[in-house]
Parts: C-alpha cells; sequence; structure tokens
C-alpha cells in the first residue's frame, strides 16, 4: 500500500510539468484569438502622430565667479531702474536668464551678481 501511494505520488509530480506547459499554450493562444476580435471591432486609427521626446532644460542657479559662456543667448536689460536693479559697472550688463537678473562681465563672461526676478 506504502509502495503504490509513493508511486501514484511520484507520477502526479512527473506529469505537472506536462500539464503547465500544455496549459500556457492554450492560454496563450486565447489571449492572441481576444485581441485580434478586438481589433476587428475598432475602427480603424488614421495617422498616428509619432511626437519626438522633447528636451527637457535643467535651470541653472547661477553663483557669483562662475564663467557663462552663452550670456549673448539671453535677453539683455537696458532699463535696469525698471526692474530695481543697481546701475551695471563699466564693462557689465544685466542679463535675464530663466528667473533671474545675472549681472555678467561682458569682457570675461564671469558673473558678478545674482537677482531674482519679481
Amino acid at each position: 500500500m506504502k509502495k503504490a501511494f509513493i508511486i501514484s505520488i511520484a507520477a502526479l509530480l512527473m506529469a505537472a510539468p506536462v500539464a503547465q506547459a500544455g496549459s500556457r499554450t492554450d492560454h496563450s493562444k486565447r489571449q492572441t484569438h481576444s485581441k485580434f476580435e478586438m481589433n476587428q471591432n475598432q475602427p480603424k486609427a488614421r495617422s498616428q502622430k509619432k511626437f519626438a521626446p522633447q528636451k527637457v532644460s535643467a535651470r541653472k542657479h547661477w553663483t557669483k565667479g562662475q564663467r557663462m559662456s552663452d550670456w549673448k543667448k539671453h535677453s539683455a536689460v537696458n532699463d535696469y531702474k525698471r526692474h530695481g536693479l543697481r546701475k551695471p559697472g563699466r564693462g557689465q550688463s544685466w542679463v535675464k536668464v530663466d528667473n533671474q537678473y545675472v549681472l555678467i562681465s561682458v569682457v570675461s563672461g564671469l558673473v558678478a551678481g545674482i537677482v531674482a526676478a519679481q
């Protein structure tokens, strides 16, 4: 009796992987069939537009003494009094970068001062 019980358990353990493999293939067949049916019922989509990923520019927090090489690309501030800024020294210029006013040395591009925009 004990021997027959052990043989039957061993047979069940050997048959289990075969049964699982068969059920996996049946499941995948049903899944592809249901996807096919769903696509037939949906109206045909017009040309789908693919969008290129947008560049996300990280805002830089400027500090005194840093070199700003591309300061000419940003808008210069000529009416500094209107924005509450002090008069720039000789060879300096105010530039608006993101949400900051940066005082730049025109010759070297070094940051001389920073003020948050209002």
